[in-house]
């Protein structure tokens, strides 16, 4: 028997029983694979259910679990660690037409994405609180601030932030604006945090390596690097300093 048969078996309940799968009478065993089949599928929607709890609560329990039957089938595992199940969802959500109309939905998985992987993100040693004030201000801008492993960092066209915390804080109704997030890690579980205007390409332009001035070019006018910098000290974020 083929393990690649197999497996695309357990995920098509459409699907013969794969050939070698036998009860004790030598025939093929339709009840026992079904019970299998089922149990795989089971663990596969559950993983999903926890990698995003948002998504699931913005369209019903019972419709993620329809839709999460949908992506397992077209999405199977890829690693064999259950936890990172999912990667792809957000993609997916983009082009399932029984969502189109919540254009949000894609990005709020993203985000919810971004924080599962900000969760499993290497640990890392911050910088001393006063490292970047020992700088002089020549000094500083040349620099190269390095970011914690665990930061992910959003721009999306929809009130993103606003609509996490209203599912998962009580947070008041959105308001229709774009809004950029960063996601910081200080200890064990990620949190994402609203940034001004620019902040996402500040943040992004250091994580490629780009020097302090740089990074700056990139933003507009009434960009805020103070409050953006002390949101790195405060959650631990700012690992290293590269005169």
């Amino acid at each position: 028997m083929k393990q690649s048969a197999f497996a695309q078996a357990l995920l098509d309940p459409d699907a013969a029983v794969p050939e070698g799968v036998v009860g004790p009478d030598g025939r093929p065993d339709a009840k026992r694979f079904a019970v299998y089949r089922n149990n795989v599928a089971s663990s596969l929607t559950r993983a999903l259910e926890a990698a995003f709890p948002v998504v699931q609560k913005l369209v019903g329990t019972e419709f993620f679990g329809a839709m999460a039957q949908v992506y397992l089938r077209a999405h199977p595992p890829l690693d064999r660690r259950l936890m990172l199940y999912g990667k792809s969802f957000p993609a997916f959500l983009e082009g399932f037409p029984p969502v189109a109309q919540l254009g949000y939905l894609p990005d709020v998985a993203r985000l919810e994405q971004a924080m599962r992987e900000s969760y499993h993100a290497a640990d890392s040693m911050p910088i001393a609180p006063d490292a970047l004030a020992q700088l002089g201000e020549a000094q500083l801008l040349q620099a190269r601030l390095h970011l914690a492993p665990s930061v992910r960092i959003l721009a999306s066209a929809w009130p993103l932030h606003a609509i996490w915390l209203a599912n998962t804080q009580g947070g008041p109704a959105p308001v229709m604006q774009a809004q950029e997030l960063v996601i910081l890690r200080p200890a064990f579980d990620p949190t994402p945090h609203l940034l001004g205007k620019g902040g996402a390409a500040f943040l992004t332009a250091l994580i490629a390596g780009k020097p302090l001035n740089q990074a700056l070019a990139a933003t507009d006018n009434g960009f805020d690097l103070a409050a953006v910098l002390g949101l790195l000290l405060q959650n631990q974020a700012l690992v290293g300093v590269s005169p």
